[in-house]
Order: structure tokens, then sequence, then C-alpha cells
């Protein structure tokens, strides 16, 4: 069973926009800093954004601002990056990562300092 449970991806056209969903399993409890990475096959992982659950820090990578949002429903303990505009460049997996750390903002790019971390989601932009 995944960590993290994801849902949203998919294949979309240039210029449109996207969202995905993330949230902890019943046997990973609550979290309190979640990220999104991204990977292309044969590069390394990439941070994309992350935010500490009681919404104190949010972090973006500086290519993306602009362009990207997380938020959190908390009755459906639930994180979301909203990603607009989306180039072919966007695509790749896109990793949900979570920790009970409350992770400083010079921290939460480092995918090390993530405990639990989702099954991947496939975005693919093409027209």
């Amino acid at each position: 069973q995944a960590e993290l449970v994801e849902s949203g991806g998919g294949f979309v056209q240039p210029g449109t926009s996207l969202r995905l969903s993330c949230a902890p399993s019943g046997q990973t409890g609550s979290v309190n800093t979640v990220a999104w990475f991204r990977q292309v096959p044969g590069t390394e992982r990439e941070f994309v954004g992350a935010f500490r659950w009681n919404g104190s820090g949010t972090r973006y990578r500086d290519s993306l601002k602009g362009r990207i949002s997380i938020s959190r429903d908390r009755a459906k303990n639930t994180a979301y990056l909203q990603m607009n505009s989306l180039t072919p460049d966007d695509t790749a997996v896109y990793f949900c990562a979570a920790t009970k750390s409350n992770l400083i903002i010079s921290s939460m790019a480092n995918p090390q300092y993530y405990t639990y971390w989702g099954q991947g989601s496939q975005v693919t932009v093409s027209s």
C-alpha cells in the first residue's frame, strides 16, 4: 500500500491546467510538510513545491513560480498541486512526498528529508 495516495495525472494539451491530489494513507497518518517532485526518465528528481500543512510556509521552484500553487483541504486531509499554462517541458512523473517534520523553508527542496512517498503520477503535455 502506498504511503501517500496520488491522483490527477494524465494527458493534456499545452496551455491547459491540471491539478494533482495527494492524501496520506491510513497507515501514514498525519503529516506536517508536503511536497511535490517530478522526474523525467534518465534525470534526477526535481523539486516542484512544498508547504507546511499548518499554512506557515510555502516554497516553489523558482522557474515555476506564477504557474503553480499548492493548497490543502483539511476536511479531506488532501493536498493539491495546481499547475497552469502547461508546456511539454512539464511532462514528467510527479511524486508527492511528506514528512511528519515541520521543515524549514531551506530544507523543503531536499528529497532526503521526506519519509513518505506516493506512487507517482504521469503527466504528459503534448498537442
